[in-house]
């Protein structure tokens, strides 16, 4: 249920993931003010990928998306859940524990997203293809998911599909625990200060609310050079031309485009 649950929301924001994949893309490497800006914001990309790709284009890579966030969510919520309803994330005194509940989080996170990392690549590299006059990043000519995931098995067989897995984990050990850790939390305390009506879908909402907003801040720059590992050009042997790992593209990141090019996709 986790995994369909999660499939219908993703309709709704594939059109965002596209524009925050072309967004991250933009500029890669490249110093502020030395490149051609194609998105100025998360408004003009949504109206310049629309104009120029047309309106089908923010649903690129929806085939992969939805195949993804099945099993990414499918297995880090059910992990979770099934930790949650045995008591492993409370204390022997039946209170929660923030420490267990992000460990949780991060272990379940991992493990859908290992298990799904070929299909992300994928997800990336056609939502970042895109017309001449507006693309960023490299550009892989995929025809489709099934075509992308043969044609890199042929080329760089299991290693090629996993390509970018390890750097990307620690994306998903952060957004997935403080995601779980925070709307946990958040839930408790607004419960133990009493500021709605006890069993109030406003209570969920506001640890949402809370959750998101710190997801965001801690895992945003980690997002960016996810994303960029996953899209670099690689040699023949499936290897990155541009970065060897997580830490390089970050550091790469930060040294070019300053600190707030680890943030390009919020503004």
């Amino acid at each position: 249920m986790s995994g369909v649950a999660a499939c219908g929301a993703c309709v709704f924001t594939n059109p965002l993931e596209v524009v925050k994949t072309r967004m991250q893309l933009q500029g890669e490497l490249q110093a502020p003010g030395t490149y051609q800006r194609h998105y100025r914001n998360v408004f003009h990309a949504f109206f310049t990928i629309g104009k120029v790709d047309g309106l089908a284009a923010l649903q690129k890579g929806l085939g992969p998306a939805l195949l993804y966030q099945f099993l990414m969510n499918g297995i880090r919520l059910g992990t979770y859940g099934l930790a949650e309803s045995r008591g492993y994330l409370c204390t022997n005194e039946g209170i929660h524990s923030p420490i267990r509940s992000a460990a949780a989080g991060a272990l379940a996170g991992v493990m859908g997203a290992y298990l799904g990392s070929p299909i992300y690549m994928v997800k990336t590299h056609l939502q970042a293809q895109a017309a001449s006059e507006i693309a960023v990043g490299h550009q892989y000519k995929h025809q489709g998911m099934f075509q992308a995931l043969t044609e890199i098995g042929q080329k760089h067989g299991l290693v090629g599909l996993w390509r970018g897995a390890v750097g990307g984990l620690p994306r998903v050990v952060i957004g997935s625990s403080t995601q779980l850790c925070t709307f946990s939390s958040t839930k408790d305390l607004l419960s133990q200060w009493e500021i709605f009506p006890p069993q109030s879908w406003k209570v969920a909402l506001a640890a949402a609310m809370v959750s998101g907003v710190a997801v965001v801040l801690a895992m945003t720059p980690f997002d960016v050079a996810s994303t960029r590992l996953y899209n670099q050009p690689t040699d023949t042997r499936g290897k990155g031309l541009m970065y060897r790992g997580i830490l390089d593209a970050l550091l790469q990141t930060a040294r070019t485009e300053g600190f707030f090019g680890m943030y390009k996709d919020t503004k």
